[in-house]
């Protein structure tokens, strides 16, 4: 991988990660559209500690805060009705699915669920479910001439069934197409939550999932250190902090008073152009890919 490679990819990680667009599949995307060989899911794995950074950094604050209680709670039994420990037990929770499905289907995700007309499909499937749970939400919110505005759920009322159903929702991000945030965030919407409570809740959930998967690649890569750049890829990382950091910002503003539509209907535009493309053999399903 070049030097220049790795900035494009490491801006592309950046400025995906976040929004409900899939940031696995960009990468793979940029990749086969430039001519270069997919960056694969370790490069993935390793990048996205860069964005988690971000994210640790942005909320900083908050996490002290469960952190601190949670452990506080292991030892002092009055702590534990406290919302902050919750959350940190809830955080576990909502990982337990992605590390079971992670390891389970490694080989799955790192091979065969590369295929560019898995990504298409899963781009336009899961967009539709985040436009139908999108509608849903600005229909609580805005009530209409027969019916009255709904009060949706916030954080505190979130419990051990919402936080699998998250963490469930999140395995899904294991296919690159899908999103980790698009899939979270449509979870909550659907279970009833405000977009500003998926969205946090669902950046918290991604902090142990996207750290763990990180250093097991690193792992991996430091014992069969041929096939991966390191240079590059710490270039990259260090890239994708920074961009990261300034859309998280972006995005928790944006979703508190817009919708989520443009990003649906993205989504589902791209998913259509790649059809095309790979229909047409334009663009190989396999672009990319060693050997291709």
């Amino acid at each position: 991988m070049s030097w220049f490679e790795s900035l494009i990819l490491g801006l592309v990680q950046g400025l995906t990660e976040f929004l409900p667009i899939s940031s696995s599949a960009h990468l793979r995307l940029t990749a086969a559209f430039a001519g270069w060989h997919d960056p694969g899911a370790a490069f993935t794995a390793i990048t996205q500690i860069g964005t988690e950074a971000a994210v640790l950094i942005y909320f900083r604050k908050d996490i002290a805060r469960i952190v601190s209680t949670w452990f506080r709670s292991l030892f002092d039994k009055g702590l534990r009705s406290e919302q902050d420990a919750k959350m940190g037990w809830l955080v576990i929770v909502g990982s337990i699915p992605i590390g079971v499905l992670g390891l389970v289907f490694k080989d799955a995700i790192v091979g065969p669920a590369r295929d560019l007309r898995l990504t298409a499909t899963t781009l336009i499937l899961m967009g539709i479910v985040l436009g139908i749970a999108d509608r849903l939400a600005a229909r609580d919110e805005e009530g209409g001439r027969h019916r009255a505005i709904r009060e949706r759920k916030t954080l505190q009322q979130l419990g051990v069934k919402d936080g699998l159903i998250f963490g469930l929702c999140q395995a899904m991000a294991l296919i690159p197409g899908v999103s980790r945030s698009g899939a979270t965030i449509s979870g909550g919407l659907l279970l009833g939550f405000t977009r500003e409570a998926a969205a946090r809740y669902s950046f918290l959930l991604a902090i142990p999932a996207v750290l763990a998967s990180g250093a097991f690649e690193i792992k991996d890569v430091v014992e069969n250190p041929g096939h991966i750049s390191w240079g590059p890829t710490i270039f990259a990382t260090v890239i994708a902090f920074f961009v990261g950091y300034v859309v998280i910002a972006w995005f928790m503003k944006f979703i508190s008073t817009k919708s989520f539509m443009p990003f649906v209907v993205y989504r589902i535009l791209l998913g259509i152009l790649l059809f095309v493309l790979i229909g047409t053999d334009v663009l190989s399903p396999h672009a990319g890919e060693s050997g291709s």
